[in-house]
């Protein structure tokens, strides 16, 4: 009996939810009667997910190369789920603060602790020649991390440490995009002008990161922390997540590529160029960028120390703190 009143409640429960679809329950029971048995590789799509790797060389470990930077990006989709959570939420609560930003770091110590993949998984002579084909992508033109940027703090942070105390919040979003600081790292590094890959870039996304940034205007991450009431804002265990945040994004993950740059492309003659033409030797040091998501949360000591570790890093990449 206790089984039948269940089920009779589920159905009850049933026709008030589809009511108003235009159909009735028994139209939709009939849907489930034909419907196939849901299977794991159908779900995920996993026939499609493993054809998306697609080389453009015959050298092996191009493959790994591909597959790596797919995760990365899968990671930055997960990170973006988290963020825009917090930029909609409306109910202030420090909990629910507390569990997006944990959520966002760990995503991010699966990418940093992951990147050994990329460090010491490839062959150099494999990577010097098949880079060649690849030209000029390059992981600069990731989108989806300048979007991560964009959510986690206003676009006055982003413009380029050099340019930084000439902008303000009162600056256009177009005014300030254009500053951005990673645009300074896709110039020609003879001309000084924009390389292709950020022609390619900003062609592509410039119209949609420019709207994302007005949709977050004094909504961004830093922003609902700001607006928080002041007890909730020092809320040690709010404030050490978003610190590790900062850490995570702006030191410790262009750290392991400062790591991955030199493996492959330094050498005892001088460096190799980066596909793209990029600099990586001036855009990817945290010390030369200064990016800070919430410098709120500093002494200005730290501020001006922000990033130093590279140097340890460079010597030694096991120093890198997780």
């Amino acid at each position: 009996m206790k089984d039948k009143a269940r089920i009779d409640s589920q159905i009850s429960k049933l026709e008030e939810k589809y009511k108003d679809s235009g159909q009735d329950l028994s139209s939709y029971l009939d849907g489930l009667l034909y419907q196939r048995y849901l299977t794991y590789w159908d779900y995920i799509h996993l026939d499609t997910l493993l054809s998306l790797q697609v080389p453009r060389t015959y050298f092996p470990d191009e493959e790994i190369f591909i597959m790596y930077h797919q995760i990365t990006e899968l990671y930055f989709k997960l990170i973006l789920h988290e963020q825009k959570q917090l930029v909609d939420d409306k109910s202030q609560r420090v909990e629910f603060f507390i569990e997006k930003a944990r959520r966002i770091n760990s995503y991010f110590k699966a990418l940093i602790s992951s990147f050994s993949i990329m460090i010491k998984g490839m062959e150099r002579e494999q990577f010097l020649q098949y880079r060649m084909a690849l030209l000029p992508a390059s992981g600069f033109q990731s989108a989806q991390y300048r979007m991560i940027e964009i959510y986690a703090t206003p676009l006055e942070n982003l413009v380029h440490h050099t340019e930084r105390n000439m902008f303000s919040s009162e600056n256009a979003v177009e005014e300030l995009y254009e500053h951005a600081y990673w645009k300074k790292g896709a110039t020609d590094l003879t001309t000084g002008e924009k390389t292709l890959t950020l022609k390619q870039f900003e062609y592509r996304y410039t119209p949609r990161l420019i709207r994302i940034a007005k949709q977050v205007e004094n909504s961004t991450i830093y922003d609902k922390y700001r607006q928080l009431p002041e007890k909730k804002r020092h809320n040690k265990e709010l404030v050490e997540a978003l610190k590790t945040l900062d850490m995570n994004a702006n030191v410790n993950w262009p750290l392991m590529h400062m790591g991955s740059a030199h493996r492959y492309l330094g050498k005892e003659a001088g460096e190799i160029e980066a596909t793209g033409g990029t600099n990586w030797k001036e855009y990817l040091p945290p010390s030369f960028q200064k990016i800070v998501f919430f410098p709120e949360l500093y002494t200005k000591q730290e501020l001006n120390n922000w990033g130093k570790q590279w140097v340890d890093h460079i010597f030694n990449p096991d120093k890198i703190r997780e």
